[in-house]
């Protein structure tokens, strides 16, 4: 029975740990050591003593992003680099700024879910599952709608009107990390093999070359 009991204990151990995004506070706050030499999944405590209000303060997010450059877009993060106190709570959030049909481009979080709000304008939005579907989940979204973006999972929005358009995003994660998609494939240092990413995209080496050129 005690044996019973003991591997009970272990799979919800298990579960925990695997449904979990970011690690659960142990304490009131850990307010990030950002500048501290010491390396953790995260950041280490700033001495509570310490501590301020500013440490858990951003301003600034009514601001409007730049978004003149070649994608027409510009993400503003609030996470754990610009709040301190975000270390070990498992959230953050940012704003993000689109030109009249500016993009932001297909990309992924990978330690978090995201969730978007639009606050003007009007975007088209979309995530494609996993191999071998590969399915397309897309909707064309306006001022006050939410949508939610499964974590790891490849996605991005448009701006599809000729207005600027603004939205707010939460995550799931202190430091949710993104892969832009084709920053990664083409903008690799060093590049990938051309002809690896020929074969792949079953194009030629020259295309490839013009699109590494690119980036």
């Amino acid at each position: 029975m005690a044996s019973n009991f003991i591997v009970l204990g272990l799979l919800i151990a298990t579960f925990s740990f695997a449904m979990a995004s970011d690690s659960s506070p142990l304490q009131d706050f850990c307010v990030a050591d950002l500048s501290g030499p010491v390396l953790v999944n995260g950041f280490a405590c700033k001495d509570p003593k310490l501590v301020v209000a500013d440490d858990f303060y951003m301003g600034g997010l009514n601001v409007p992003g730049n978004t003149a450059n070649p994608i027409g877009s510009k993400v503003t993060p609030a996470n754990v680099a610009q709040i301190p106190g975000l270390n070990t709570l498992g959230i953050s959030m940012g704003r993000i700024d689109f030109a009249p049909w500016g993009v932001n481009p297909p990309h992924t979080h990978p330690r978090a879910t995201e969730i978007l709000t639009v606050l003007e304008g009007t975007l088209e939005v979309g995530f494609v599952t996993s191999n071998p579907e590969n399915r397309l989940i897309t909707k064309v979204l306006q001022k006050g709608d939410v949508f939610v973006f499964p974590i790891n999972l490849v996605h991005y929005q448009r701006n599809t009107g000729n207005v600027n358009a603004v939205a707010i995003v939460a995550l799931s994660s202190q430091n949710p990390g993104v892969i832009t998609i084709a920053n990664a494939v083409f903008g690799s240092k060093p590049d990938i093999a051309n002809d690896l990413l020929a074969k792949s995209f079953q194009t030629d080496t020259n295309t490839i070359d013009l699109i590494q050129s690119k980036f």
